[in-house]
């Protein structure tokens, strides 16, 4: 939280009474008291992005869902089939995600899935689930009452899991009735009681079981909670999920849970084996005028198996503008909780930590790792972006973190630079002097102390984008070229330890850079405009990503998406997600999983609209095993 006014707050549990905070307006409004309307997400997510100083946001998937005009269909629902006039596509993309890589979410219809967690079994390392925002209801073909099932359906939390080591996925979802191994009991299509859910995180106990931690939402009513399920697999080695438990669920306008993670004490022979794990945002808000007033990080565990849990906690101390949590357990039950966030007149966020040694009781005082300067969209691209840390843990009890900051091109070590914070010297500034870096810090003291940030990827991120697919000739005759070099932007990293001692790291590269034909004139309304373009635009350059994993101890990469990730693809290339992720079992295999667009399927219905049986691009799941 940099430069704001003074506020008077006093906070009992998780009751606030603010009032004195000058924030600006989101929109161009000069009004020094504005108000906002949180009894919607939309009126939530401009209260924290209208806040002078502040700059951390709601999750991507909130900042989707808050979106009021990408939304599915209302009646009177239309008879007759839309025949797109152009889709967008590029002969650079895949059609299909090659072999060794595997696509994860099995549906057949253009569903959206994005970002991914991943988790395997401790004891038996062929066993591996993975969880992800999943827009599959979107797709369903379906009618309740007449009104067709994807009008009805919105962003769900879709799981899926392999027994054979990642080569085989299963179960695909196709209606409220056949869920596969969509988690129920939180959406309304899936037996719940909210809208929207998604956020995925995953992790299994010793004995097997895997837990789940999500969100669930409304998009225009205030309530909204975290919650958990315990999925457990029979002796054919199929997974059920049991009924949610829900975290703190709220009906108050002044109160969002955003960005859950989860962690389970899985050390045979510790003093809290299989106990779980919570942590989450706490957005507050003056429930007067609206305005956003702290967001820290709460707490919870459970002794039960994820059944019931201990009454929420704040951990931050004074740091209490945070977002975006994540918990690793040491062998020896040592709990750390990492964020990034900042105290009140910090100048930068910083990437914070703090540690329990009694089972999530008590906390210790905030350690900062590393400044971090917060990554604005890589270059030539739109979608939404954090400096969210990732974390674990080796069994040496080495700590590793990484996160993504903006870091000069000059730069010959790690630093917080004003030249390159948006927020201090304006976008033009950054993308002209700095690039996006995923780095990494590693503690041997027990995060007492860090070693200074390098990058995860040491030679991509020393390089240029390389440029494919030029010259093309506009639609009015003239040549787009292939433009100036430019640093790679590296993002989204991703970090396990495997139980010997290997620490794998991963993030994306912005390492391609191609022409994108853009949509002059997209159909109405909006959700039908991304697939239908009426008239077709000039060409653009556009960033295309590959993931790319690291041995942290050896230095040695392995690039393991086999075509490069366009990102316009769905969502009019605003939003794949706010992460990836890594795993790796007791075999040192590492599993890479992240957002691929490479593969082509045919959509009928979407977002409760019917199109003739028309091939596009979609958001897929993949994964990739090796070893480094």
């Amino acid at each position: 939280m940099k430069s704001i006014v003074s506020l008077v707050l006093v906070v009992l549990g998780f009751a606030v009474i603010a009032a004195g905070v000058q924030v600006s307006a989101a929109s161009p409004n000069t009004s020094a008291s504005p108000t906002y309307d949180i009894t919607t997400l939309a009126g939530k997510v401009a209260s924290i992005r209208g806040t002078q100083g502040f700059y951390l946001r709601t999750s991507a998937l909130l900042e989707q869902e808050a979106d009021n005009l990408d939304v599915g269909a209302s009646p009177p629902y239309s008879m007759n089939a839309i025949t797109p006039t152009f889709v967008l596509s590029s002969p650079l993309d895949g059609t299909s995600v090659s072999s060794p890589a595997v696509v994860v979410n099995q549906d057949p219809n253009a569903a959206s899935q994005n970002e991914p967690a991943i988790a395997v079994d401790p004891g038996n390392p062929n066993r591996i689930v993975v969880a992800m925002n999943d827009y599959v209801s979107r797709t369903w073909s379906c009618a309740i009452a007449g009104t067709p099932c994807s009008a009805l359906g919105d962003g769900y939390s879709g799981t899926y899991f392999s027994n054979d080591g990642g080569a085989t996925w299963c179960c695909t979802p196709t209606d409220p009735a056949h869920l596969g191994t969509m988690i129920p009991g939180v959406e309304r299509l899936t037996g719940g009681i909210y809208d929207a859910g998604g956020d995925p995180s995953l992790a299994f106990d010793s004995a097997g079981h895997v837990f789940y931690a999500g969100l669930g939402f409304d998009r225009t009513a205030p309530p909204n909670t975290v919650a958990v399920n315990k999925g457990t697999f029979d002796s054919d080695g199929t997974l059920s999920w049991g009924a949610p438990t829900f975290i703190n669920p709220t009906t108050s306008p002044s109160t969002l849970n955003d960005k859950e993670w989860i962690g389970v004490d899985s050390h045979v022979g510790s003093p809290f084996q299989d106990r779980v794990y919570v942590s989450w945002t706490r957005f507050l808000f003056n429930p007067h005028n609206g305005r956003y007033v702290q967001g820290p990080i709460a707490f919870v565990y459970s002794t039960d198996g994820g059944a019931t849990f201990s009454d929420p906690q704040l951990i931050v101390s004074n740091v209490l503008y945070d977002q975006g949590s994540r918990i690793v357990v040491g062998a020896d039950g040592t709990v750390y909780v990492f964020w990034e966030g900042s105290t009140r007149l910090a100048s930068f966020n910083s990437i914070w930590m703090v540690s329990s040694t009694d089972g999530g009781a008590t906390f210790s005082a905030p350690v900062a790792v590393a400044p971090a300067v917060d990554i604005i969209p890589p270059f030539n691209t739109v979608f939404r972006v954090n400096s969210f840390p990732a974390a674990d843990i080796a069994p040496d009890g080495t700590l590793y973190v990484s996160w993504s900051s903006e870091v000069l091109n000059s730069a010959t070590t790690y630093g917080a630079d004003p030249t390159c914070a948006y927020f201090y010297s304006g976008t033009a500034s950054v993308y002209a002097n700095c690039h996006s870096s995923a780095v990494w810090s590693s503690s041997t003291d027990g995060g007492a102390t860090w070693t200074t940030p390098v990058p995860i990827l040491t030679a991509l991120d020393a390089s240029n984008r390389v440029a494919v697919g030029y010259p093309v000739t506009q639609p009015g005759g003239s040549t787009l070229n292939a433009p100036a070099a430019r640093r790679v932007d590296s993002f989204w990293p991703a970090v396990a330890a495997s139980p010997s001692g290997k620490v794998f790291l991963s993030a994306y590269a912005g390492d391609v850079v191609s022409p994108w034909q853009t949509c002059a004139t997209p159909a109405s309304p909006v959700a039908v405009g991304r697939i239908n373009c009426l008239a077709l635009g000039p060409y653009i350059h556009n960033t295309r990503l590959d993931y790319v994993v690291a041995n942290a101890l050896t230095g040695t990469t392995k690039t393991v998406t086999p075509n490069p990730v366009n990102t316009r693809y769905h969502f009019g290339g605003g939003f794949i997600g706010d992460y990836t992720h890594l795993a790796v079992g007791s075999n040192d295999v590492f599993h890479a999983v992240w957002t691929d667009t490479n593969q082509e399927q045919s959509v009928t219905w979407w977002f409760g609209f019917e199109f003739v049986p028309t091939t596009v691009h979609q958001q897929d799941i993949v994964t990739a095993a090796g070893t480094l």
